[in-house]
């Protein structure tokens, strides 16, 4: 049989060019399919999943979650970098170059990992509730360029200046964790890092893993003066019990919120939440990565 590569031309590092270096990198019968909007993804591989050897996937973050909330995981998958960020593919070790990391997904190896779910949803790599959709929510209404691609991380790191400033340099407890405590926000995921600022891993937790159950980090009430110490213990992994609310290798963890709070996963808005219910789905999917 032959390999599938689904390719979301808005991602911001995918164009022509890439998409035909990538193709020259990847096994020869190979069909492509292009998305042309959100879902697209998700029915893609849904259709598709048993009728091909491998599923290759060019795009951002975005598309990574849809293809995995539409496959039922009897068929490896590779996630090759096209997005601003593309926090899975170098997570699993394919670095940042599409056609690099095809090659070395089309002739490396399989690894089994587990994903995460919030409310039904699977994400990846993480979740939040609170100020990280905050700042996703931000973002997404600054809209995009005219050919569809998101604002960068500079768009973010300005995003995170206005809600500190909206927030006076405080953030209170308006969560709570069932068993673990009350905290200002969560920050649930399913590996280390769990995200990137450029070329800057932040690990937010140190005991994170594919091959674990999920981690969550919640800070206690935060104030100006405590921010910066906050943000860098965030960044480097989190184990402070003092001053957050740490839960690693977790089947099953229960958030319930003071007030409807935005949830985002896999850097994707899910709306706001009430309460949300995130469970580990461990040995979930087969990747492709470096040998």
């Amino acid at each position: 049989m032959a390999s599938l590569l689904i390719v979301n031309p808005r991602s911001t590092g995918v164009d022509d060019a890439v998409v035909a270096r990538v193709r020259a990198a990847l096994p020869p019968h190979l069909e492509i399919i292009r998305t042309g909007g959100p879902g697209d993804a998700t029915e893609i591989a849904r259709a598709t999943e048993a009728s091909f050897d491998a599923i290759y996937v060019l795009s951002g973050d975005g598309t990574y979650n849809e293809v995995l909330n539409g496959v039922a995981g009897t068929t490896p998958l590779g996630f090759l970098p096209g997005g601003g960020t593309s926090v899975l593919p170098r997570a699993l070790g394919l670095g940042r170059d599409p056609a690099r990391a095809a090659r070395a997904a089309s002739a490396g190896v399989r690894r089994r990992i587990g994903l995460g779910r919030v409310n039904g949803r699977r994400f990846a790599f993480g979740a939040g509730i609170g100020f990280d959709a905050e700042l996703v929510r931000r973002i997404d209404a600054r809209g995009r360029d005219t050919e569809g691609r998101r604002p960068g991380d500079l768009a973010f790191v300005g995003a995170a200046v206005a809600l500190l400033a909206r927030q006076r340099g405080r953030f209170d407890e308006r969560l709570e964790v069932e068993g673990g405590g009350r905290v200002a926000f969560a920050l649930v995921a399913n590996c280390s890092p769990y995200t990137y600022a450029g070329r800057l891993p932040l690990r937010v937790s140190r005991g994170a893993d594919f091959e674990r159950g999920l981690a969550l980090v919640g800070p206690r009430a935060l104030r100006v003066h405590r921010l910066p110490a906050a943000a860098l213990a965030l960044a480097r992994g989190a184990r402070d019990g003092q001053r957050f609310v740490v839960v690693e290798d977790a089947d099953r963890i229960v958030v319930r919120c003071d007030v409807p709070l935005p949830l985002q996963v896999d850097g994707e808005d899910l709306g706001d939440v009430e309460s949300a219910v995130f469970e580990a789905e461990r040995d979930a999917i087969e990747v492709l990565v470096a040998g």
